[in-house]
């Protein structure tokens, strides 16, 4: 009886089992059973795998201070292809899991689903799909929760993540109307609002509304008791106050986020302390206040971490008060810091370039320039203005160069003979020094080296860091000729960065080892010296090498030396003051154009006045200092709208500053209007026209940038009319005058790639399929060539050659060509010419040419017609 009972149980308990398992079974203990298995083993472990892929998202995606953050942390990933599996182990994971439970879980029966967990499942299985970036999915699945769970506790959850699939997926419009009908419903948590709240301003700011984005992200900010989020949100609102200009807000804002401390994470209150700095008013700020609020913030061991942006923070406020020693240092400190902000980098570099650009150190400037594009995104607009700079830099700084050396040229020429003897050997004396400590720093150089190889030992060596310390920019100050490069350099401990250093080594090298080869164990030689040519020089024997070596040294101690290479006569004197004063007006206008520097423009431009340049340099650069002093002094813009209207009455620049030209096309007129009427022509083929108004406008516009353009049309014409050898010439006088700009580098380049090619070009006589038959007629009114036009024109309408066409084509000045196109052959060219000439409807008596398509070629770039009709007249 026992036994029968025992196997009744089992029997019951393994029916009880199946029914527990089975999802067609609408009872209690299958709910429950199926509920707890989905909810505590595979949705368990599916959100385990979510919020550690969550948790490497955040890790991953750093924010960037210099923009507006996003409100959501998540950043987009370009590259993911629709379509393509799951990159991310972790929500794969999620979404297997998630999947899992839905098909073995649910309990589909009568239409209702019965198993309370199976939405949760289908909100992992959506949110796995848009941590991976796949939004049409993850779309899928927060829409099935809507369409088959509306009594579900994670609706309004649910109701969130698809807005916020549906802003990803660029339907901002459609999220704003979702969002804002789902906060008109009732008993909705605090933080559903916040969440929803967020998602609308994140939706508002993609349509440009940001008013609407701020008053939302308000109401997020007040309702999230999540301090994160909270931190993150005062932050943003910071950011949108400063875009709409609202800066004691924006500075609220910040300050909120400072006083969470402890509370926010580190980076947001430091950027906060930064962001605040940025606002700084250095006209009625407490500069006081400030410094003792940055200083404290350096001196908290807690902040090492973000020292390199305290210490740009402070590098800016100095820079701002003109204390550019002070800057120097604090943006060195900042590069010398580790960091991982690559435009907190290129902003110290840029910023220390802007301050040696201004101190007139421009070779030091134009290597800053090169740090700050290193580090800058290729497609921003602020790396194309730094690179146009950068470019415009190498300009100013020959033209710098060329200014100081002719300037202490000039002025060491205008000294009487002893006065230039004491200068020359005041120099020497300095020479001289510097040389010794050069020497000796060497040398010290070489002893620490020689104890580093001796002891032999490794050593652990630090990272080059970026940015050295920079010493104080200082006055550039007036050399002898021959030194003035050398004056520009700073003093280099390195033994090698020095020739002077490097020569004297040389000496003392072959004084105690001799002529050595080069080769492996050079200290076994069995001789010390193995000289063909010795000199000797104090008892010692050196080569002829070190002879001239230490000759050229002792010639640049004696005054001599540098007396030798002053200019003698006035035609050359003349020569350097006319480049001096061109390059100084050059200056003026490239400062006041290409960097907006006004200060700098407005000093070498008055300079140039004082020098008594040509008077084609006098009205420009007048003009161009009125143009200045409109923007910086507006009583000497007037002064100098007067001396031009006395100096220069029928100039075109005193009718443009006083508008009192009668042709009021004129008068509005600029130059580069009048280069594009120009330039018009010439495209419609009015070489000679354009070759003789050509001179006439270069002077008219004589000191503007746009001559260069003038100079090259001009140029341009003249290869059109003159030919090859003529052209070459034209572009080369573009090339040496205009070497800096755009025109004069085109025109190097023309000279140095393709004249070469042409000039190679000669008559052939390959068989073509393209030939021209020529009439030679003067210009294009001329009566004969307007008559011909006519006959060729009948002829080609009447015979029904449709295939034929004609051209007026300019050759040169006086002489263009009535050309036929369309040839076939030469023996078709030849029937062509024998039907114009004697069909009595035609009569066309003129001679003919034919000739080839590349003969033709030959003979309108070289302008050569009679050598190629030279064998055929013999």
């Amino acid at each position: 009886m026992k036994t029968n009972t025992f196997r009744q149980l089992i029997s019951i308990g393994f029916l009880l089992f199946l029914i527990a398992c089975s999802t067609k079974k609408d009872t209690f203990l299958a709910r429950k059973s199926h509920a707890l298995s989905t909810k505590y083993n595979i949705l368990y472990n599916g959100q385990i795998g979510l919020e550690k892929g969550v948790v490497g998202i955040k890790a991953n995606s750093k924010d960037d201070f210099w923009k507006r953050l996003p409100i959501e942390k998540m950043q987009i990933k370009e590259d993911f292809v629709v379509g393509e599996k799951p990159k991310n182990a972790d929500f794969e994971l999620a979404e297997t899991k998630a999947t899992k439970a839905i098909q073995k879980h649910s309990m589909n029966i009568g239409g209702r689903e019965k198993n309370s967990q199976i939405d949760e499942a289908y909100l992992l299985l959506g949110k796995s799909r848009y941590y991976d970036h796949r939004f049409v999915p993850a779309l899928d699945a927060f829409n099935y929760i809507l369409y088959k769970y509306p009594n579900s506790s994670t609706i309004y959850e649910a109701k969130i993540w698809r807005e916020k699939t549906n802003m990803r997926l660029g339907n901002d419009a459609l999220v704003v109307k979702n969002i804002s009908k789902l906060l008109d419903e009732q008993k909705l948590s605090n933080q559903v609002v916040a969440n929803a709240n967020a998602l609308l301003s994140e939706a508002f700011l993609n349509l440009e509304e940001k008013d609407s984005a701020v008053a939302k992200l308000k109401i997020a900010e007040e309702y999230t008791k999540i301090k994160v989020e909270k931190a993150r949100y005062r932050f943003i609102l910071g950011q949108l106050y400063e875009e709409l200009g609202k800066k004691d807000s924006a500075i609220y804002s910040y300050k909120s986020v400072i006083d969470m401390k402890r509370k926010a994470a580190r980076a947001y209150v430091i950027q906060a302390q930064a962001k605040k700095a940025q606002l700084f008013d250095y006209e009625k700020g407490d500069t006081t206040a400030f410094l003792k609020t940055v200083k404290t913030l350096i001196a908290d061991r807690e902040n090492r971490p973000f020292l390199d942006v305290i210490y740009y923070q402070m590098g800016v406020f100095h820079d701002k008060n003109n204390n550019q020693k002070q800057a120097l240092k604090y943006y060195n400190s900042s590069l010398k810091k580790a960091t991982t902000d690559q435009y907190l980098i290129a902003s110290n570099y840029r910023n220390l370039g802007i301050m040696y650009f201004k101190n007139a150190e421009y070779p030091i400037a134009a290597k800053y320039y090169d740090s700050t594009l290193v580090q800058l995104d290729t497609k921003t607009r602020e790396f194309l203005s730094i690179q146009k700079n950068r470019k415009n830099l190498d300009e100013v700084i020959q033209y710098e160069g060329i200014a100081k050396k002719n300037d202490s040229i000039i002025h060491v020429a205008s000294l009487s003979e002893t006065d230039r003897v004491l200068y020359f050997e005041n120099y020497i004396d300095k020479l001289k020094k510097s040389d010794e400590t050069k020497k000796i720093l060497a040398e010290k150089e070489k002893e620490k080296l020689e104890t580093i190889a001796r002891n032999a030992k490794p050593t652990s060596i630090d990272p080059v860091v970026s940015g050295p310390d920079l010493p104080k920019p200082k006055k550039a100050s007036l050399a002898p000729p021959s030194m003035a490069d050398a004056s520009m350099n700073q003093v280099s401990v390195f033994y090698f960065y020095n020739p002077t250093t490097v020569a004297f080594g040389k000496v003392e090298f072959k004084k105690t080892w001799g002529a050595r080869s080069l080769g492996g164990n050079w200290r076994l030689s069995t001789g010390k010296t193995d000289l063909k040519e010795n000199d000797t020089i104090n008892g010692k024997t050196q080569t002829a090498e070190n002879a001239l070596v230490q000759e050229k040294i002792i010639q640049e101690y004696t005054t001599d030396y540098y007396l030798k290479q002053l200019p003698v006569s006035q035609t050359a004197m003349d020569s350097i003051v006319k480049e001096r004063n061109f390059v100084y007006y050059q200056l003026g206008v490239a400062y006041k154009e290409k960097f907006k520097e006004y200060d700098l423009a407005s000093n070498k431009l008055e300079q140039l006045l004082k020098n008594n340049p040509e008077e084609k340099l006098v009205p420009p650069a007048m003009y161009n200092l009125f143009k200045i002093y409109q923007i910086t002094d507006v009583s000497k813009a007037e002064e100098m709208r007067r001396r031009i209207s006395a100096q220069f009455p029928d100039s075109r620049y005193t009718q443009i500053i006083n508008n009192t030209n009668p042709n009021e096309a004129l008068a509005n007129e600029t130059p580069e209007s009048e280069y594009n009427k120009w330039y018009k022509l010439y495209k419609e083929e009015q070489f000679l026209i354009v070759l003789e108004k050509s001179d006439a406008l270069i002077n008219q516009f004589s000191g503007d940038e746009i001559v260069s353009k003038f100079e090259l049309l001009k140029a341009n014409a003249i290869g059109k009319l003159r030919g090859l050898a003529a052209y070459k010439t034209a572009l080369q006088y573009v090339a040496d005058n205009y070497p800096n700009s755009e025109e004069g580098k085109n025109a190097q380049e023309i000279v140095t790639t393709q004249i070469p090619f042409l000039e190679q070009m000669n008559f052939n006589t390959i068989d073509t399929k393209n030939w021209k038959i020529l009439y030679k007629v003067g210009s294009r009114e001329d009566k004969n060539a307007k008559a011909i036009e006519e006959k060729i024109k009948r002829f080609i309408t009447v015979e029904n050659h449709q295939n034929l066409t004609f051209s007026n084509d300019v050759y040169t000045d006086k002489e263009n060509f009535i050309t036929i196109h369309g040839v076939t052959s030469e023996v078709y060219a030849n029937a062509i010419v024998k039907a114009l000439k004697e069909d009595k409807k035609y009569k066309i008596e003129e001679p003919t040419i034919v000739l080839s398509n590349e003969n033709y070629k030959v003979i309108q770039i070289k302008k050569n017609l009679d050598v190629y009709l030279a064998p055929k007249n013999q």
